[in-house]
């Protein structure tokens, strides 16, 4: 419905649409389909987009906004658009300035991690926090928690820091408090974390620190501490776009509430079949509930896709329609061709990688394709090292996405450190990583004197290190290096606002001598240290040159401490990529190959008993069939080698594909191995998950471990061919031996 004139109910403001911006709506709008048209004209109230994979969400974001400031309706100062990625924000920033290139200085485009981490720096003091607080990230939480543990005499070896800190985290997102974490505490690691939960958040706030969870608690807690706070970004955000709202948590969830309250002119984007997160706090029914949370909202669905054929827009469909809870879509293509989706099935994971490796050179040398063209996806980081071997005996360059990342590597991490207490001197995390970096002779047993005086005399760390002549126990030489290391980074923090970043950093290095350092050590793993710290300083100095008042140290550092994988990324590189699945949303390849298609590995044998795990499980097989334009590959090894189990068995998800939609291949091994039948076999439901006409050609083998639903558990100990099927001896576990008739015997190999 066309806007000139319209009387904004919400806004209580009347606007006139000129000739000039007519033209430029005009010229807007026939740029999108009428979906897409409705989508982005909608600029009142509520408005749900469900926008399917490839269908131009990040358009329809982009031209609304767009829309809005073009014909008057808001000014850049207006919106606020949020996104989960650096990638994404970057993207929507640079179309939006192509669009109206005068607004983008004045509007909120980012994460909702750095979007309100920038309210909270403003807001800080309020909550008990100084506006130089850090962000902590996985390791610093660790850390953290390990000193709490260790505080309360409680083994690390029995509770793992990392587990502790995953509970804590989903608490956070689930907006949890300690207290109700205690209650519902039903096993020992919960009953820990509880406990720890209570002193993490007091230790956080005496050193100055959030972490990423914090980012949007806190401002939730700042809202209902300050309602007139609260009504200031109410009011200067009067327009709120979100994008991905799939994949949105309870706290996400709530501050967007808040934000939206006053004029409710919220607008989701995202797809409930690519809501692939619920491990790390996700809730997919923010989505499927939208409309309940707002009655009166406009619906849409994108539904035509430009990025893949119609054979991996059939098969994904036919697969993602299994789930129940999904809001119903289908996705079309304008395009008339393509080939048919490729299932390959191959003896083991040497030989999974071997053929992709092949098919990925065939296509390269007919020069059709460059090397950054393919993506290889998988279920977890541990497939990566056949695949790794695969292409590095044959020289084919790959990048590997979610590795170690340039910012978490221990040298960058030392000198990060160095620079974060500067800006937080509170930050005993960071202090004590580098109390002793490079080497000044500072061992545990100083640091926990240090750690004792300071709870006995209430004070920080690094100002104990003032009053370390006082101290007993000391060695007056470590009393000399520890007041030494206090003058530098009182030095440091003086020099903080007479000097740029580029220059402080630089200085700092320069002085520690760690560029000195790994020279002498002169070994090719310290050469690549060193230039590792070169290029965080040229990053550091590309950040000040940059100019402007938000380009500080602090800003610098909360930057950093917010870079996902995706970030670190190059995208225009010639080579192939490997990824997980997880990793691969948002992304587009011509050609895609996804690996182990095996019950167990995808889905997860974890997530197989839950229903809504395996429903999230098979929106993540939608999400990575969609990555591909061109050509989609199917892989699924009758071998795999994992947990000492070399066995496996075809994913139920190749089970419910639509088999119009596929071609089959076996490789060589496979082939020679069904024309030789040399093993027994026979028509059997491998997995009791399954449904009646899911039936596989299994094979028992001597040493086989195998569950009989009466006898229990027990090993194969001899196989003899018969003519009635064949005779097997099982050593029960239970009941001792048992000779059996297959069929007849329902064995599940274990």
């Amino acid at each position: 419905m066309p806007i000139a004139g319209r009387w904004s109910k919400k806004n209580s403001r009347k606007y006139a649409m000129s000739s000039k911006a007519k033209q430029s709506f005009d010229r807007l709008l026939g740029d999108l389909n009428e979906a897409q048209r409705q989508a982005v004209t909608q600029l009142d109230g509520p408005v749900l987009i469900l926008a399917g994979a490839g269908s131009g969400k990040t358009r329809v974001l982009t031209y609304r906004i767009a829309y809005l400031i073009a014909g008057g309706k808001a000014t850049a100062r207006d919106i606020i658009a949020l996104t989960f990625t650096n990638k994404a924000a970057g993207e929507m920033r640079e179309r939006v300035h192509k669009l109206v290139p005068e607004s983008v200085a004045t509007m909120w485009v980012g994460t909702f991690h750095s979007l309100f981490a920038r309210i909270l720096r403003r807001e800080a003091d309020r909550i008990g926090f100084s506006p130089n607080f850090t962000i902590y990230d996985a390791d610093d939480q660790e850390a953290l928690i390990k000193t709490i543990l260790n505080e309360n005499g409680v083994s690390l070896q029995v509770h793992s820091p990392k587990l502790i800190a995953y509970t804590i985290s989903r608490a956070k997102n689930a907006m949890i408090s300690p207290e109700e974490l205690q209650r519902e505490a039903d096993n020992p690691l919960k009953q820990v974390a509880a406990t720890v939960y209570h002193e993490y958040m007091r230790h956080l706030r005496r050193l100055n620190a959030m972490d990423f969870d914090d980012l949007l608690v806190k401002p939730i807690e700042l809202f209902a501490l300050y309602p007139l706070v609260k009504e200031y970004y109410q009011d200067r955000f009067r327009y709120i776009m979100v994008d991905e709202y799939q994949d949105t948590n309870r706290a996400q969830y709530l501050v967007l509430r808040e934000l939206a309250d006053k004029f409710k002119n919220i607008c989701v984007v995202g797809d409930d079949d690519q809501s692939i997160y619920r491990w790390r706090g996700a809730e997919v029914r923010n989505i499927l509930e939208f409309e309940r949370d707002y009655p009166a909202c406009a619906k849409y669905r994108l539904e035509q896709n430009y990025r893949s054929t119609p054979a991996i827009l059939g098969l994904a469909h036919s697969v993602v329609t299994k789930n129940r809870e999904r809001h119903e879509k289908k996705l079309w293509t304008e395009k008339k061709n393509g080939e048919l989706v490729s299932l390959v099935s191959v003896y083991d994971q040497r030989e999974e990688a071997r053929l992709i490796v092949e098919k990925i050179s065939a296509e390269f040398r007919k020069g059709e394709r460059k090397f950054g063209d393919f993506a290889v996806l998988y279920r977890i980081n541990a497939q990566s090292r056949s695949l790794e071997d695969g292409f590095r005996i044959e020289g084919i360059p790959y990048i590997i996405v979610g590795g170690i990342r340039f910012y978490e590597r221990k040298e960058i991490k030392d000198v990060l450190a160095y620079l974060r207490l500067l800006v937080n001197p509170a930050d005993t995390i960071s202090l004590k990583r580098i109390i002793n970096y490079p080497a000044r002779g500072i061992g545990e047993a100083t640091i926990a004197k240090i750690d004792a005086y300071a709870r006995e005399q209430k004070l920080s760390f690094l100002a104990t290190l003032d009053h370390v002549e006082k101290m007993s126990g000391l060695q007056k030489r470590t009393a000399e290096r520890l007041i030494l290391f206090a003058r530098l980074i009182r030095k440091y923090q003086a020099l903080q606002n007479q000097v740029s970043a580029a220059e402080l950093a630089s200085t700092l290095v320069e002085e520690l001598g760690i560029l000195r350092q790994f020279k002498e050590e002169n070994t090719i793993d310290s050469a690549t240290r060193a230039e590792n710290v070169r290029e965080l300083l040229q990053a550091i100095h590309e950040f000040s040159a940059a100019g402007g008042e938000e380009n500080t140290l602090a800003a610098y550092l909360q930057q950093v401490s917010l870079i996902t994988d995706l970030d670190t990324w190059d995208d225009r590189a010639n080579a192939v990529t490997l990824m997980t699945l997880h990793a691969a949303k948002g992304l587009e390849f011509p050609v895609v190959f996804i690996a182990g298609l095996e019950e167990g590995l995808f889905p997860l044998s974890r997530n197989i008993d839950d229903p809504r795990d395996l429903e999230e499980e098979r929106r993540l097989f939608y999400v990575g069939s969609t990555r591909a334009k061109d050509k989609l590959y199917l892989f699924w090894a009758k071998n795999r080698q994992r947990f000492g189990e070399s066995r496996s068995y075809k994913s139920r998800f190749l089970k419910e594909v639509d088999m119009n939609f596929v071609t089959t291949e076996e490789s060589p091994t496979i082939a020679r191995e069904r024309r030789g039948q040399s093993q027994i076999s026979y028509s059997y439901d491998a997995m009791p998950h399954y449904e009646e006409e899911s039936q596989e050609t299994v094979e028992f083998n001597v040493g086989m471990r195998v569950r009989h639903q009466t006898f229990g558990k027990g090993t194969i100990l001899s196989v003899e061919p018969s003519s009635g099927g064949a005779k097997l001896v099982v050593n029960f576990d239970r009941v001792g031996k048992k000779r059996l008739v297959l069929p007849f015997a329902q064995l599940e190999i274990l």
